[in-house]
């Protein structure tokens, strides 16, 4: 897999010709697992930031600022398109789409390791996986990992389906506005709360199959900011999780003002499911699952065909 090596540079080589800190745009989703990485990076004056506060960096940053751009996955799936922003997330299956602007970080990663985006159904009914072709599902944006997921499973691109906003598809599906529902996120946790029943969890049938953990988000930077900054920022990146992990109870802290009423407990454990060894680092584990990802994708023709994704390595 084609890694940018660290090169030989310095911070100063970073700075902007006046001096002035360099605005780098951090594109994430609102949600626990995002704002606990990237809580050591947040930078709000006072009453623009979480919960009405301000808060400063809780990590030399260098000579960067890091402005947080909270969208949803979607939303930040077609804004890499157009390039817009310097970092942002993005699911794994959209990468091919963006592999000429962004290479993607060896940290910040989120990967299902025997879990992942599950299909739920009202839990009165009895559907199975060789239903799903029939019935119209509801999902969270056609450009996600959960979605080029389900549509590997079921050996085509989902046939019925409708995008909805991640956080209505669990009420939706229970109010009989769906038959199935492609869930991520907190959701997981919560579904059978809403009276709802699993029918396959893609994260758990991709491991079982596959033997590896199934790959779902990562983070990406822009590749014309050269690759001497690329790798600088991607460092940062890693320290920024690294302070999260260390100092847990206040990076949850802050990664409750995202958590959709979900409750202390209920935060930590979504937050550890997806920020974790991979998140350091795939290691070379995680890339060959990104590889496979895909790659199989690419041969069912459900994704374009790019070669093996590039992954920078923090300087």
């Amino acid at each position: 897999m084609p890694d940018i090596p660290p090169p030989a540079t310095s911070s100063s080589q970073a700075r902007a010709a006046d001096g002035a800190p360099i605005t780098l745009r951090i594109g994430h989703s609102p949600d626990p697992d995002d704002a606990f990485m990237w809580y050591p990076l947040a930078d709000f004056a006072a009453g623009e930031g979480p919960g009405g506060q301000g808060w400063s960096p809780r990590i030399d940053t260098g000579p960067y600022r890091f402005v947080h751009v909270l969208e949803d996955i979607q939303s930040l799936n077609e804004r890499s398109e157009r390039g817009e922003l310097e970092i942002t997330a993005l699911s794994i299956a959209q990468y091919p789409y963006v592999a000429d602007r962004y290479a993607l970080t060896r940290c910040g990663a989120s990967l299902g390791d025997g879990y992942g985006p599950m299909v739920i159904a009202p839990a009165e009914g009895s559907i199975s996986i060789g239903d799903l072709a029939e019935l119209r599902i509801a999902v969270p944006g056609e450009r996600t990992s959960a979605f080029l997921a389900l549509s590997m499973l079921m050996g085509q691109r989902i046939p019925h389906y409708e995008v909805v906003m991640f956080d209505r598809i669990i009420p939706a599906v229970a109010a009989g506005e769906f038959d199935a529902g492609l869930i991520i996120h907190e959701g997981q946790l919560t579904y059978a709360e809403a009276g709802l029943q699993k029918v396959v969890d893609l994260g758990q049938w991709w491991s079982e199959t596959r033997g590896l953990p199934l790959p779902l988000g990562g983070n990406a930077i822009r590749r014309d900011l050269g690759e001497a900054r690329m790798a600088e920022v991607c460092r940062i990146l890693q320290q920024s999780i690294e302070y999260a992990l260390a100092h847990r109870e206040d990076a949850i802290r802050y990664a409750l003002h995202y958590a959709r009423d979900m409750g202390a407990d209920l935060a930590d454990r979504f937050v550890g499911m997806y920020v974790n060894k991979w998140t350091l680092d795939y290691g070379e584990l995680g890339r060959s699952a990104v590889e496979q990802f895909l790659g199989e994708a690419a041969a069912m023709g459900l994704v374009p065909d790019t070669g093996p994704p590039t992954f920078v390595t923090p300087e």
